[in-house]
């Protein structure tokens, strides 16, 4: 195998591990789209400990009967309005996904939910912070902060690609 193959092969292989878009359980389980039974046990909790992609996609599953999902503005968030949302999901299987960087609002649609604690913030990193590997979780959200910042170019950040990866740059540089 040529040189310039190898190198058209690796960078594939980079692309296929860094670009892949997955699909996450809101609160990492079915039917977590509810009341925290306490407030540690919230959904913002739980998407501290996620880092989102731009091409993830959230999967929320609720009764129907009782619940929907209201993606809406940071305002409407913070004072739990759900007078006019940005998108109302009312099927009880809801995925939304995330086609773009920065932060994502919803709250419950049912009475007096949100003010319980049932909404969730998520924080989408940019394109070119999005590599997957040994990053640091994503930074928590917190209800009266707007959305994290990405690293500046000028930080210094630490990237460990997948040990397939590693090799075939490895061996790439070998043959050359």
């Amino acid at each position: 195998m040529s040189p310039s193959s190898l190198v058209c092969l690796t960078l594939l292989l980079v692309s296929f591990t860094i670009s892949e878009a997955r699909d996450f359980s809101v609160g990492g389980d079915d039917r977590a789209w509810r009341l925290p039974p306490t407030p540690a046990d919230s959904l913002n909790r739980w998407a501290e400990k996620n880092r989102f992609q731009v091409g993830d996609s959230l999967d929320q599953q609720y009764d129907d009967a009782k619940d929907s999902v209201l993606q809406v503005t940071r305002e409407a968030y913070l004072s739990c309005n759900r007078s006019s949302p940005v998108a109302e999901h009312r099927d009880g299987a809801t995925a939304v996904e995330l086609h773009r960087s920065g932060a994502y609002y919803f709250i419950s649609g049912a009475e007096g939910a949100c003010e319980q604690g049932e909404k969730l913030i998520v924080v989408v990193m940019s394109e070119r912070h999005s590599l997957r590997g040994g990053l640091a979780p994503a930074p928590g959200p917190t209800e009266f902060e707007g959305p994290a910042v990405a690293p500046t170019s000028g930080a210094s950040t630490t990237v460990v690609l997948k040990s397939g990866v590693a090799a075939a740059l490895l061996v790439l540089g070998m043959t050359l």
